[in-house]
């Protein structure tokens, strides 16, 4: 296993919290806590993970208002104080994030700035692969690291509803060669991400001789899938909120999501993805129109999880493959970046900024250079919500973060 030595000091039951923690979400003295899997409540802990599709633009996201270098990078597209929901003297939400905005003052949201990797490749593809499996080489590596968190934390329970995508088309996030996942799409429709290739090794099977056991097995998990599949229809059906969603498919994905954790089937990971931030022209009004969709379905949703103690346990996490260019094209928009920030959210996260804001000056090629490996973002939400080290998943330890000290207090 690679060690990073950024965490030589952190021993396999427990982390201190704050280590690699700057800025104002970090309050009162460093906290020793030890992994669990339960809240004080007695619910499980679950994890939400929402993929911002195309590569947002942190800049016009979490706004430096206070940074000259922003202004000057970008006459058409800079956002004053006046244009945004403040968080401190130096930055501000896009004023399109006014629930989340209002989450951050209620400390239940953390910003993570500067969330990037090492040697940053500006290909949607590429830096999907590099996020999807935290790793370097992409696919090459292996599963995703989804996949692979599932796989340490359920072992042998293979049940595919652990794992649901909700949405069209499954991340590599959420392969896994021993914990299958499953997608639930909007209009209602349930699969099992593997199912067509164990179809085919059945078919294979009973061509083979000497293949009873197998095939005994094989039939056994569609048998599992099919059971599975009735009860996740039949839990987003009897699915009742009063918190109302906004209309299409985000927002009912995000129902649907919350659906699944308060329905007792027993999912504990859910993938969800919004797309259409790539803005490579026109980007004032495209880039607002994606944060208010972003705004009003997860604002919606985290309400909706406050209703319910499987809904408060959850641990909701939010990326982009990766930011824009600092400096605004002639087309009024930005070109791929690389770092930008990430989010954690939910009713028992430490809320405030963490890791340092990239500097607008010091570029790399043009662009941020990342303050914060996003393995250690992966690293905190592993910890934040499963029994595991994180170092089995991740291949090595990172920092962790402590905005998501209270989950394991409360």
């Amino acid at each position: 296993m690679r060690d990073s030595p950024w965490n030589r000091t952190l021993d396999r039951r427990s982390f201190v919290v704050g280590l690699g923690c700057l800025g104002t979400g970090l309050r009162g003295p460093r906290v020793l806590l030890e992994r669990g899997a339960r809240t004080s409540e007695g619910a499980q802990r679950s994890l939400v993970v929402l993929q911002l599709s195309g590569g947002n633009d942190g800049l016009s996201t979490v706004v430096p208002y206070a940074d000259d270098a922003y202004h000057a990078a970008r006459p058409t597209l800079r956002l004053g104080v006046e244009d945004g929901l403040r968080l401190d003297d130096y930055r501000a939400f896009h004023s399109a994030l006014e629930r989340l905005h209002q989450r951050f003052q209620e400390g239940k949201l953390a910003v993570v700035e500067g969330v990037g990797y090492p040697h940053p490749n500006r290909s949607h593809f590429k830096s999907m692969e590099i996020w999807h499996t935290a790793d370097p080489r992409g696919r090459a590596a292996g599963d995703g690291w989804i996949g692979r968190t599932c796989a340490a934390a359920f072992g042998a329970d293979v049940e595919p509803h652990r794992l649901v995508h909700v949405g069209p088309n499954a991340p590599y996030s959420v392969h896994s060669s021993e914990h299958p996942a499953a997608t639930f799409s909007v209009p209602e429709a349930y699969r099992w991400l593997q199912e067509g290739q164990e179809l085919a090794r059945i078919e294979a099977g009973e061509r083979e001789a000497g293949a009873g056991s197998s095939l005994a097995f094989l039939r056994e998990r569609m048998r599992d899938v099919r059971d599975s599949s009735a009860s996740i229809r039949a839990a987003v059906a009897r699915y009742r909120t009063p918190v109302e969603y906004p209309r299409g498919a985000f927002g009912e994905s995000l129902r649907i999501a919350a659906a699944l954790l308060a329905g007792e089937v027993g999912t504990r990971v859910v993938s969800l993805e919004l797309g259409g931030f790539d803005t490579h022209n026109d980007q004032r009004n495209r880039h607002e129109a994606c944060l208010r969709t972003l705004d009003e379905g997860l604002g919606a949703f985290l309400d909706d999880l406050e209703r319910s103690e499987a809904g408060r346990a959850a641990l909701v996490l939010v990326f982009s493959e990766f930011g824009r260019r600092v400096d605004e094209n002639g087309s009024r928009g930005t070109d791929h970046g690389c770092a930008g920030p990430a989010f954690l959210a939910g009713a028992s996260v430490l809320g405030g900024v963490y890791g340092e804001h990239p500097s607008l000056v010091d570029l790399g090629e043009g662009d941020l250079v990342h303050t914060t490996d996003f393995r250690s973002v992966y690293a905190t939400a592993i910890e934040a919500t499963f029994p595991v080290e994180h170092s089995t998943v991740l291949g090595a330890r990172f920092p962790l973060l402590a905005c998501a000290a209270a989950l394991k207090r409360r």
